[in-house]
């Protein structure tokens, strides 16, 4: 008796055990399917510029609660659109990296609103020995003749403009790449009234390159440098002016009257002097 009250506990037990387990596995698949989203991220790494197509992305699930904001769900809704910034592999597809819907491929997508691309002749000293790279910002010095001045020794070298970003160095747009490239051409990105400015300075002078911190955004006024700053020679002092001649009066003597010889005449009671 007592041994069949045993067996039915424990047929009780693992019924209950199985029950159990059961609906635990059904909730855990449940809370796993709804804690994860369908996210297009790149399938390998992609340049600046560069058209997504189906090979370049694919949907992988994401956790729900960290999906950052302006991810798709649909990789088929990115055909044709233009990464602005180059993404690695496993890098969620945001919109913010994204070109308008309709722009092309290459560097012009990357160009700001308004901006302009403008390519300028380095060699390995004007190019910063190599450091300019995509996506650094520079300043550009342009050294001439000093306005006004027809001697040669009056050249002098001026910061024409500043915090220029590189969009390119030759035919490269990628911003990974952290190795020094040598070229000799370098592509930046002006406002129009900048890219006058840039070709006026290297028609009119040398041009080099200033490579600054890209998060330093202070700009500064210069005098620009000449041979007489450089050195520090004074400046040739003044003759001092001549105080104005005071007017000489001239004072003319009085010319004496000429000698006379008189006499007296008497006529009667009447008398008189006669000179000669």
């Amino acid at each position: 008796m007592k041994n069949g009250r045993a067996f039915v506990m424990l047929g009780v037990a693992g019924l209950a055990g199985l029950a159990a387990v059961v609906f635990a596995s059904r909730w855990l698949v449940q809370t796993s399917s709804s804690a994860v989203t369908p996210v297009v991220v790149a399938a390998g790494d992609v340049s600046l510029g560069e058209p997504l197509n189906t090979n370049l992305i694919h949907t992988v699930s994401w956790p729900t609660g960290s999906i950052p904001p302006g991810t798709f769900t649909d990789a088929k809704s990115l055909e044709g659109r233009v990464v602005l910034t180059s993404l690695a592999r496993g890098e969620p597809v945001l919109e913010a990296k994204l070109a308008p819907v309709g722009t092309k491929g290459g560097l012009s997508a990357v160009i700001g609103a308004g901006n302009r691309a403008i390519t300028v002749r380095v060699n390995d000293v004007v190019g910063v020995a190599g450091f300019a790279l995509p996506g650094n910002y520079v300043d550009v010095i342009v050294n001439t003749q000093e306005p006004g001045k027809s001697d040669a020794q009056q050249s002098i070298s001026k910061i024409v403009l500043e915090k220029i970003l590189v969009l390119a160095v030759a035919q490269q747009v990628s911003r990974d790449d952290t190795q020094p490239k040598v070229v000799n051409a370098v592509t930046l990105e002006v406002t129009p009234d900048q890219a006058e400015k840039l070709d006026l300075a290297r028609s009119v002078g040398t041009l080099s390159l200033v490579l600054r911190n890209q998060v330093d955004k202070k700009t500064t006024d210069t005098g620009g440098a000449t041979k007489t700053t450089l050195l520090g020679t004074p400046a040739a002092a003044s003759a001092p002016a001549a105080a104005p001649a005071r007017p000489v009066r001239v004072h003319y003597a009085a010319r004496p009257a000429p000698r006379r010889d008189c006499v007296g005449v008497l006529s009667g009671v009447l008398g008189s002097v006669e000179c000669f």
